[in-house]
């Protein structure tokens, strides 16, 4: 009657559009403790993936089914991010033996992409622009990561089909998107029609909104035949491969059929370094940037050793500092390992990748660079130095999985930019990736454009083991383009250093250096803009809500200072499984995201 016209203006109980306003207004008001379990867990950004990534451990899956039937999922319900048409890379711990292996799901460029042809096209600069471009296509790498991860470290009770079913059910009956899922996906939507990518759009022409639902035959149908013939006959050759080709090649790239014949996921050693001597952190080895969130928590280490933050404003200030460096450091040395570029580079600079995360380096690092514990920032680049702003990438998956055995799979996959190209092969109900904008235009360059070569990789799982025994202590990782080994460094140092749990870590407000772009080169990272999130319990006390922003202002860094729903993407979403000294699986997920974390 009278009350329910005052409050709400209708008979009728608020429902679907009340909603979708209320769970996009992102303002953190909820309140959310660590999942706990002993047989399994998973985290991840979509509820609907966990629930699969759940389903196949209790089908007696190993950490590593369950991650791929995972990452499967994502690409139904969090296309935005990731997809069959991306990359893929993880770390596994193997429980048993201890030992931390990766698997490098990244593909080359085409054959024919040479710096001369990027050039004859019309691009100047030292990047390849729009990123939209079909010249920044490579081979997608992520089907064959996802069946080699099954074949490698799978249970060998269930088949790819097995693990691929969750995905294929998805798909035909359509998930409801999530909030923020369905923010980013808006965001994106004039690019999915401008390239005619019309199986990411409903009937109307637009992306679904929160709480609709989306179903996509067409990826069903790919991953049907992923599962049938497997990588190399069901994606690398046959029709999807010939829709790819057709695809990229109609909007002027250059990738070909034998470029998609003779991909190959590799395995290459992970590289290591300890943490306030407590834990031995496990990352990528180049292309990917593992070795710039090595660096940084070495010379972060450096830092606050010579001189111990006295709050939170000085420790924050220590670790941009030591991000800066590593990111200069990591820009000039970063590139293909089986490319002859970076094997001169090596071997005229001794700048092998030992040395760069070594201990040694860090100290001499720390010791030359003018880091003052009460600012100003490092100084900036020299004049004419190419590079500034680049812009925030919504971009990539990450989420983990550990199974009742103890194995951990840290496992990310990627358009790179959202949607990635927003080019979709014909029928196949995915959309192609453009990591090829992460090469730099520049002659000589470690990562400079050329022929099959693997571009400078942002994604980054991370993994920890404990330094005196060598369990597990955590998988981590923080999505989000170069936010990635920012987001490494500061939500481990949250769990090492102030004694978070996982989710307190993720909770926690984050700063982002928003200058930074292998396309552009070192010179991107040092004069950079630094995001600062807004405190979750600030509310409307500003002094409150800001004080980590002015207390690295009044250090002299250029601070901008973010909030709200598409903002707040800025500083990526995470995913953190812990393993307590009892055994106990502690898990968090990251309130920016639209996910969870659940235990067995």
């Amino acid at each position: 009657g009278v009350l329910s016209a005052e409050m709400g203006g209708s008979d009728n109980p608020p429902s679907a559009e009340a909603w979708r306003a209320s769970a996009t207004t992102m303002d953190f008001k909820s309140r959310r403790t660590c999942a706990l379990g002993t047989k399994g867990m998973v985290a991840c950004s979509q509820s609907l993936a966990t629930a699969a990534g759940l389903e196949i451990l209790r089908k007696g899956g190993s950490a590593a089914d369950a991650a791929v039937a995972v990452t499967a999922c994502l690409n139904v319900c969090e296309p935005t991010s990731t997809g069959i048409g991306g990359d893929a890379f993880c770390l596994y711990f193997d429980a048993a033996t201890k030992k931390v292996s990766a698997v490098r799901g990244g593909g080359r460029s085409p054959a024919a992409l040479t710096l001369d042809l990027v050039r004859s096209r019309g691009h100047a600069g030292l990047e390849i622009t729009p990123s939209t471009d079909a010249l920044c296509v490579v081979v997608p790498g992520a089907p064959a990561a996802w069946e080699d991860v099954v074949a490698r470290f799978g249970s060998g009770k269930l088949t790819l089909a097995d693990v691929l079913a969750p995905a294929i059910e998805l798909a035909e009956s359509g998930p409801p998107i999530a909030p923020v899922t369905a923010q980013l996906w808006r965001a994106q939507e004039e690019l999915l029609r401008a390239s005619g990518a019309t199986c990411m759009l409903d009937a109307r022409g637009c992306a679904p909104r929160a709480g609709e639902r989306k179903p996509n035959p067409e990826l069903a149908s790919t991953f049907r035949r992923l599962a049938t013939h497997g990588a190399k006959k069901g994606f690398y050759s046959g029709p999807v491969a010939e829709a790819i080709v057709e695809a990229v090649r109609s909007r002027g790239g250059v990738l070909s059929l034998e470029d998609l014949a003779t991909h190959a996921t590799t395995f290459p050693e992970p590289i290591a370094t300890t943490f306030r001597d407590a834990v031995t952190v496990w990352e990528l080895p180049p292309p990917n940037h593992g070795v710039a969130a090595l660096l940084a928590m070495n010379a972060f280490e450096a830092f606050t050793r010579s001189s111990p933050p006295t709050d939170e404003g000085s420790n924050a200030h220590a670790a941009v500092e030591a991000m800066r460096v590593a990111f200069a450091d990591a820009m000039e040395h970063c590139g293909d390992p089986d490319h002859a570029d970076a094997r001169a580079l090596d071997f005229e600079n001794d700048r092998t990748v030992p040395a760069l995360v070594s201990k040694a380096y860090a100290e001499a690092r720390a010791a030359g660079c003018g880091f003052s514990a009460d600012g100003p920032p490092l100084p900036g680049p020299e004049p004419g130095h190419p590079g500034h702003l680049l812009r925030p990438s919504p971009d990539t998956v990450y989420f983990c999985v550990v199974d009742a055995a103890g194995n951990a799979c840290s496992f990310i996959n990627s358009n790179y930019d959202g949607f990635g190209t927003g080019i979709a092969p014909r029928g196949c109900g995915f959309t192609l990736q453009n990591r090829g904008h992460n090469f730099i235009l520049k002659e000589g360059h470690v990562n400079c454009v050329g022929p099959l070569k693997r571009p400078y990789h942002t994604i980054i799982p991370g993994l920890a083991t404990r330094t005196d025994t060598g369990d597990l202590y955590c998988a981590f990782g923080v999505m989000g383009g170069f936010m990635q080994p920012q987001g490494h460094l500061q939500v481990l140092s949250n769990m090492v250093d102030f004694g978070m749990d996982p989710q307190a870590a993720l909770d926690h407000p984050r700063w982002c250096l928003k200058g930074v772009g292998s396309e552009r080169g070192a010179g991107s990272v040092l004069d950079a803009v630094l995001g600062v999130e807004a405190a979750s319990d600030g509310g409307d006390d500003e002094p409150r809500k800001w004080a980590l922003a002015n207390a690295l202002a009044s250090r002299g860094h250029k601070v901008e200072r973010v909030e709200g729903v598409l903002g707040r993407t800025l500083f990526g979403r995470g995913q953190i499984i812990a393993r307590d000294e009892h055994g106990v699986l502690w898990g968090g997920s990251d309130p920016r995201g639209d996910g969870c974390a659940l235990g067995l």
